[in-house]
C-alpha cells in the first residue's frame, strides 16, 4: 500500500466517510480492480469507485479504470470537481443514515432468500423501480431477500457495501402494484436483524429529495449521519 493510501486508511474521521474505499480494501477486497491510487468494483457488480486522493495520479488511475469498465460512481464527503479528461454524467446529494433503533421481534413476514437463478427477475424489478445501480453480479455483494406474489418477484432488498463493522442496506424496491402493503419495511427489518446478528451496524444511503423514504427509515430507527455527494463520471467523448 502506498503512503497516500495508508494515510487514507487511518486518517478518516469515520469509516463511512470513505465507504467505497474501505469496502474495497476490507470485506469486499476480492472485487477490487485497480491500484492503490484508484479502486473500483467490476461494472457487472456495480459502478462504484474510489480514489486515494485528489491528485492527478489518482484521477489518472481512475480514468484508466473507467476506460476499461465504463462510468464510475464516487461517493464523497465533499463535492468533487474532476480534472480535464472527465465528463460528469450525474450529480446528486445523498443522506447517509445509520441504524440506532431497537430490533423488532414481531417481524414474522415470509421472505425468500434470493439466488443466482433469481437475477433476471431482480434485474427486471430494479429496472422498473430504479432503486439505484443493480447489475447482473450485484447479488454477489451480500444477502438479498424478496417477496413473491402470484409467482412473481414483487419486492426485494439486500446488502451492498460491506466494511469492517458496517453493512449497507440497498436495492429496496417494490413493484408499483404491490406498494402500501408493508413489503419494503418487512424486508428492511429482516436485513437489520441479520446484520445486527453479525455484530455489525446497518446503514444506507437515500437521495435527500426522497422525503417519503427518509421518513420511513426514521421510523425504522435510522438516524441521519451526514450528507454525501454522488458523482458519476465518464471519459470526455
Amino acid at each position: 500500500m502506498s503512503e497516500v493510501a495508508a494515510r487514507k486508511a487511518i486518517c478518516g474521521a469515520h469509516p463511512l466517510d470513505e465507504v467505497i474505499w474501505n469496502a474495497l480494501t476490507s470485506k469486499q477486497s476480492r472485487f477490487a480492480l485497480g491500484t492503490d491510487a484508484a479502486l473500483r468494483f467490476p461494472a457487472t457488480v456495480g459502478p462504484f469507485a474510489a480514489i486515494a486522493d485528489f491528485s492527478p495520479e489518482s484521477f489518472g488511475a481512475l480514468l484508466s479504470l473507467i476506460e476499461e469498465e465504463g462510468p464510475a460512481a464516487l461517493v464523497t464527503t465533499d463535492e468533487v470537481v474532476p480534472p480535464a479528461g472527465f465528463s460528469v454524467v450525474r450529480r446528486a446529494t445523498l443522506l447517509q443514515m445509520v441504524w440506532q433503533g431497537d430490533l423488532d421481534p414481531t417481524n414474522t413476514r415470509e421472505h425468500d432468500k434470493l439466488a443466482g437463478s433469481d437475477v433476471p427477475e431482480m434485474l427486471a424489478l430494479a429496472s422498473a423501480t430504479q432503486p439505484g445501480p443493480f447489475g447482473p453480479r450485484t447479488i454477489e455483494l451480500g444477502d438479498y431477500f424478496g417477496v413473491r406474489r402470484e409467482d412473481k418477484l414483487v419486492a426485494m432488498a439486500g446488502e451492498r457495501m460491506r466494511l469492517d463493522g458496517h453493512t449497507e442496506i440497498s436495492a429496496v424496491c417494490v413493484d408499483g402494484a404491490f406498494r402500501g402493503q408493508g413489503h419494503a419495511v418487512g424486508l428492511v427489518k429482516r436485513l437489520i436483524a441479520a446484520i445486527c446478528a453479525r455484530a455489525e451496524t446497518p446503514f444506507l444511503h437515500v437521495l435527500t429529495s426522497n422525503h417519503g423514504a427518509i421518513s420511513i427509515y426514521r421510523t425504522l430507527g435510522f438516524v441521519e449521519r451526514r450528507e454525501m455527494h454522488l458523482m458519476v463520471v465518464g471519459p470526455v467523448a
